[in-house]
C-alpha cells in the first residue's frame, strides 16, 4: 500500500525501554478484544514492551503468570471474539490498601509505568486510587524491603489510561462505550424474532433489557423498533401512566396493528423511586385490557455473541489513541478516559467523568429526572425527545394546511424504511398533509403519489430495502412532469432521501427554479447509501448496515480456512469510488490490505503487499485477507490482483476470490441506522416547516434561496443544514466522491494493526478536553 505523507516525528520509537499492562475489569463487553489487540500491536510498533494481565485487578494483585508479555501473534483472530480474551473477574483484594501494595510491587518488578484499563466506572475509579498512591505504595514497599531503591526511582509514577468498556453505556462523557452497539444488535436480533411470534398470534410483548441505572439500551431499543411504550430509569412516566399506557396500546390495536411491544429496562422506577418490574406491566396488560401478553427476559445474551463492526473500529481507534496518550503522559498529566465524541478521538480526565457519572445517580435518587436526562448529555436528550414525540404524541385535529412529499433515489439502503416512517409521522404531529411518492423522482414526474398514513408505515423499522420503490433516474428531463405533479398535489416541501443521485437529482431541481417557479419549494436531502459517498456527511444511512454485512462475511471467510493452512482471500466490496467500505472493513476484519481509489498504488506496493504476506506465512499465523474496492483501479481489478498473489504466492500460500456483490444492499438495517434513520427523518421535518413557514408570502410558498434546499449531514460531533450550493464546491463529481473524507485518517491505523512500519499521522492529536464544558455543546448522532 502507498505510505502515506509524513506529518509528524517518528511515532516507532517513542515507547522505547517504555512497558504497558493492559487489564480488563468489571463486567465484561464485546470489542474488548479489539481494544487489547490494538493496545498490544501499537505498543509494540512504538517499541515499548506490553503486558497482559489477566482476570483484570485479581491478577494484578496475585501476579506471578497472571502478567505475561505479549507478542504480535498473541492477539491474532481474537478481533471477531466477544468478551475478553485475557479474563476479567470481580476484585475484592485491589480494594484493600494491602491489595494495592502487592500490585504495585508486581509492576515495579516488571519495569511497568503505563497501565491501560478497559472496564466500567468502577474500575476506572479503582485505577484512579491506585495512581493517587502510587508514591506512598512504593515508599512502602521500599520501607517493607520490598523493592529496591534503584527499582523505585524508575518506577517513580504511574500513568493511566482508561477505555470504557460497559454495554449499558452509562459512562457520561463518551457517546458510545464499547459493547454498546454489539448489545443493541442482540437485542435488535431477538426483537426482529419476538415480532414474528407475535403479529402471528396477536400478542402483546414485554420485554426486559440490562439497564440497571441508565435506560439507553431500552430508549434506543424502542426507537430502533417503534415500540408503544419504554421504561427507563432517567425518566420515570408521570403518575396515572397505567391509564396511558393502556389507552396507547388500544389505540395502536385500533389502527390495525398485531402487535404491542413494551420495552423495560431493568432498573425502571416510577416517579417515587419504586421499582417497575416487567411481570407487573404485564399483569397490568392482562387485567385492564385482556390482551394476550408474554414477559421476555433477555438477561446475559446481551453480552454475548460477535462483537458489531461499529465496537471492532471503536475499540481498534480507542486503543490506538490509549497508547499515545499513555506514551505522552506525565506525572501531571490528570488520568483520562479515551473516547469518542461524534467520530473523532478525544482525551477526558477521568474523574471528571466519573463525577458527571454519579450525579445522574444522585439526580435520580433525589427525583431530579430531568437534570438526569441532561446530564446524560445531548445526545440521550435528542433519542429521549424523539421517542416522547413518536410514541406519545398523537396527531393534532387541526390541520398545518402544508403537505409533503417523501421519496427515495438511488440504490437501496437499509434503514431507508426507517427514516420513511419518522418523517411522515413526525410531518403527521405537525399537522400536516404527508405524501409518499413510488419510485424516486420518475414517480414524481408520472405522478406516482398517495397519502400516507400514520398506520401504514407502522413496523417498518426493521425492514430492508425501500418500501416505496426507488430508482436512478435523475429529474433533469422531467421538469415539466415534475412541476405538474407539484401543483397537482399542492406539495410544499420535498424530503428526498437517497445516494449521490438523491444529491445531484436535488441539484438539478435548484437549477429548474429559474425556469418552473413550483419548483421554487424547500428541499431537503438525508444521505442514504451503503456507499457513504454523498458530500456533507460523515455517514449515510445504510453504510453501517452494509459495513456488518461485510465484516461478518469476511470472518467466515477466515474462519473457512481454519482447516487449511496459509491461504489468503481477496475480496471485492462494493462503494464505486468510494473507500469507505474497504477501509472500515479491513479495519473491523483485520485484513492485511485494502486497496482503495483515493490512495493511489502502483505494481511495487502490490510487491510490497506480497512479502509481507509472505514473511506473515512464516509466524504461528496462516491467514491473510485483502480488501478491494470495485473501482480502486481500472487495470488492477480484482481478477489481476488475485492472479498476481497466486502466482507470487506460489509454494507459500494459495488464493482465493470472493466478490460481495449485492449482498452489502441487503439485509435488515443494524440498531444504527434504524436510530440514525429515525433522527433524521425527525429533524428533516422540523427544518422542513420551519423553512415552509419562513418563505410563506400570502399564502404561497416562494423558496429561491441557496438555504432552502438543504442537506442533513453528521459532521463530527453535530447534525447540520448544509446548503446544496455549497457542497457543489466540496465535490468530485466525475468519481461521485466528497473531496476530503474524514476517515482516510484512519488508514495508518489498519496498516499498522497489519504490521507495516508507517508513520501514524497524529497532527489531529486528540487533546484533553473538560466534559462539563462537552455537555454543553456536544449534540451528536447515536
Amino acid at each position: 500500500m502507498a505510505q502515506p505523507p509524513k506529518h509528524c516525528g517518528t511515532r516507532e520509537h517513542m515507547g522505547a525501554g517504555k512497558a504497558i499492562a493492559v487489564l480488563t475489569s468489571g463486567g465484561d463487553a464485546q470489542g474488548m478484544n479489539a481494544a487489547v489487540r490494538a493496545v498490544v500491536r501499537v505498543g509494540i510498533y512504538t517499541g515499548a514492551k506490553v503486558y497482559f494481565v489477566h482476570e483484570g485487578y485479581q491478577g494484578l494483585v496475585d501476579g506471578g503468570d497472571n502478567i505475561k508479555e505479549a507478542t504480535w501473534e498473541s492477539v491474532s483472530m481474537m478481533l471477531q471474539l466477544g468478551g475478553t480474551v485475557i479474563g476479567s473477574a470481580r476484585c475484592q483484594d485491589f480494594r484493600t490498601r494491602e491489595g494495592r501494595l502487592k500490585a504495585a510491587r508486581n509492576l515495579v518488578k516488571r519495569g511497568i509505568t503505563n497501565l491501560c484499563v478497559i472496564g466500567g466506572d468502577g474500575s476506572l475509579t479503582g485505577a484512579d486510587t491506585f495512581r493517587a498512591e502510587w508514591s506512598s505504595l512504593l515508599a512502602e514497599l521500599l520501607k517493607m524491603g520490598g523493592i529496591t531503591a534503584e527499582e523505585a526511582k524508575k518506577s517513580s509514577y504511574l500513568n493511566i489510561v482508561g477505555m470504557v468498556g460497559s454495554i449499558d453505556n452509562d459512562f457520561c462523557g463518551t457517546d458510545m462505550t464499547i459493547g454498546t452497539d454489539s448489545a443493541l444488535h442482540r437485542i435488535m436480533e431477538i426483537v426482529d424474532a419476538i415480532t414474528t411470534t407475535a403479529q402471528s398470534h396477536q400478542r402483546t410483548f414485554v420485554l426486559e433489557v440490562m439497564g440497571r441505572h441508565c435506560g439507553y439500551l431500552a430508549l434506543i431499543t424502542s426507537l430502533a423498533c417503534g415500540a408503544d411504550w419504554v421504561f427507563i430509569p432517567e425518566s420515570p412516566p408521570e403518575d396515572g401512566w397505567e391509564d396511558h399506557l393502556c389507552r396507547r396500546l388500544t389505540e395502536t390495536r385500533l389502527g390495525g396493528s398485531r402487535l404491542n411491544i413494551i420495552i423495560v429496562a431493568e432498573g425502571a422506577i416510577d416517579r417515587h423511586g419504586k421499582a417497575i418490574t416487567s411481570d407487573e406491566v404485564k399483569d397490568l396488560v392482562v387485567k385492564r385490557l385482556g390482551y394476550d401478553t408474554r414477559v421476555t427476559i433477555l438477561g446475559h445474551v446481551q453480552r454475548g455473541g460477535t462483537p458489531s463492526a461499529f465496537d471492532r473500529i471503536l475499540g481498534s481507534r480507542m486503543g490506538v489513541e490509549a497508547v499515545m496518550a499513555l506514551l505522552e503522559g506525565t506525572p501531571d498529566t490528570p488520568a483520562c478516559v479515551v473516547s469518542l465524541s461524534g467520530n473523532q478521538a478525544v482525551r477526558l480526565p477521568l474523574m471528571e467523568c466519573v463525577q458527571v457519572t454519579k450525579d445522574v445517580t444522585t439526580a435520580m435518587n433525589e427525583r431530579r429526572f430531568d437534570d438526569a436526562v441532561k446530564l446524560r448529555g445531548r445526545s440521550f436528550q435528542n433519542n429521549w425527545n424523539v421517542y416522547k414525540l413518536l410514541a406519545h404524541i398523537r396527531p393534532p385535529s387541526t390541520k398545518s394546511g402544508y403537505t409533503l412529499a417523501v421519496l427515495n433515489v438511488g440504490a437501496p439502503a437499509a434503514g431507508m424504511n426507517a427514516a420513511v416512517r419518522s418523517t411522515v409521522r413526525i410531518g403527521l404531529i405537525h399537522g400536516h398533509r404527508m405524501l409518499a411518492v413510488h419510485d424516486g423522482f420518475e414517480g414524481l414526474a408520472f405522478g406516482k403519489v398517495e397519502d400516507i398514513s400514520w398506520e401504514k408505515v407502522g413496523g417498518w423499522t426493521g425492514l430492508g430495502g425501500s418500501k416505496l420503490g426507488t430508482k436512478r433516474t435523475l429529474p433533469k428531463k422531467y421538469f415539466e412532469e415534475i412541476s405538474s405533479t407539484i401543483s397537482t398535489f399542492g406539495i410544499h416541501g420535498l424530503i428526498i432521501i437517497g445516494g449521490f443521485e438523491a444529491f445531484i437529482g436535488s441539484l438539478e431541481l435548484m437549477e429548474g427554479r429559474a425556469k418552473f417557479e413550483e419548483l421554487c419549494i424547500p428541499i431537503c436531502v438525508i444521505p442514504a447509501t451503503v456507499s457513504n459517498n454523498v458530500p456533507g456527511s460523515d455517514f449515510s444511512i445504510g453504510a453501517d448496515t452494509a459495513l456488518n454485512t461485510i465484516t461478518t462475511t469476511c470472518d467466515r471467510i477466515k474462519q473457512s480456512a481454519a482447516g487449511t493452512k496459509r491461504r489468503v482471500f481477496i475480496i471485492e466490496t462494493m462503494g464505486g469510488y468510494c473507500g469507505y467500505l474497504a477501509t472500515m472493513a479491513g479495519l473491523a476484519g483485520g485484513a492485511d490490505a485494502a486497496y482503495i481509489f483515493e490512495e493511489h498504488f502502483s505494481i511495487h506496493d502490490l510487491q510490497i503487499n506480497v512479502e509481507h504476506l509472505t514473511e506473515k506465512m512464516k509466524t504461528t499465523v496462516k491467514r491473510g485477507l485483502v480488501l478491494r474496492n470495485e473501482h480502486c483501479n481500472e487495470n488492477y481489478t480484482t481478477d489481476f490482483i488475485y492472479n498476481l498473489y497466486t502466482e507470487e504466492g506460489k509454494g507459500v500460500f494459495d488464493c482465493r476470490k470472493n466478490v460481495l456483490g449485492h449482498m452489502q444492499q441487503g439485509g435488515a438495517p443494524t440498531p444504527f441506522d434504524r436510530n440514525f434513520g429515525t433522527k433524521m427523518g425527525a429533524k428533516s421535518v422540523a427544518w422542513i416547516t420551519g423553512k415552509i413557514k419562513e418563505c410563506s408570502r400570502h399564502g404561497r410558498i416562494f423558496a429561491n434561496t441557496a438555504d432552502s434546499a438543504c442537506l442533513l449531514g453528521m459532521r463530527k460531533r453535530s447534525l447540520v443544514f448544509q446548503p446544496l450550493t455549497e457542497l457543489k464546491e466540496q465535490t468530485d463529481f466525475e468519481h461521485r466522491i466528497p473531496k476530503e473524507q474524514w476517515w482516510l485518517k484512519l488508514r495508518p491505523i489498519l496498516k499498522i494493526l497489519a504490521k507495516y512500519n508507517i508513520e501514524l499521522d497524529t497532527s489531529e492529536k486528540a487533546l484533553m478536553e473538560h466534559v462539563r464544558q462537552k455537555r454543553i455543546s456536544q449534540e451528536s448522532s447515536m
